[in-house]
C-alpha cells in the first residue's frame, strides 16, 4: 500500500430537518464533483430562527479527499 496525499475543502450544508441531514446534503453534493472523499470534520454549527422555532440548520465541514496517484 502506498502513502497517500490528501487535500481539504470547506463547505456548508443546510437542512430544515436537522444536523445529520445538513451533513449528508453537503457530502452528497461534494461527491458529485470531487472524487476519493475519505473523511469529514464538523467545524461549525449554526442555525436560523423563524419566530420561536429553528427554521434551518447550517453545518460547515472540512472534507478530506485523497489525490490521484
Amino acid at each position: 500500500m502506498s502513502d497517500k496525499v490528501y487535500k481539504l475543502i470547506e463547505i456548508t450544508g443546510t437542512s430544515s430537518v436537522g444536523l445529520e441531514e445538513a451533513i449528508q446534503t453537503a457530502i452528497t453534493k461534494a461527491a458529485k464533483s470531487v472524487r476519493n472523499l475519505r473523511w469529514f470534520e464538523v467545524i461549525e454549527t449554526r442555525g436560523a430562527i423563524d419566530g420561536d422555532k429553528v427554521a434551518q440548520w447550517q453545518v460547515t465541514l472540512k472534507i478530506g479527499f485523497s489525490l490521484d496517484d
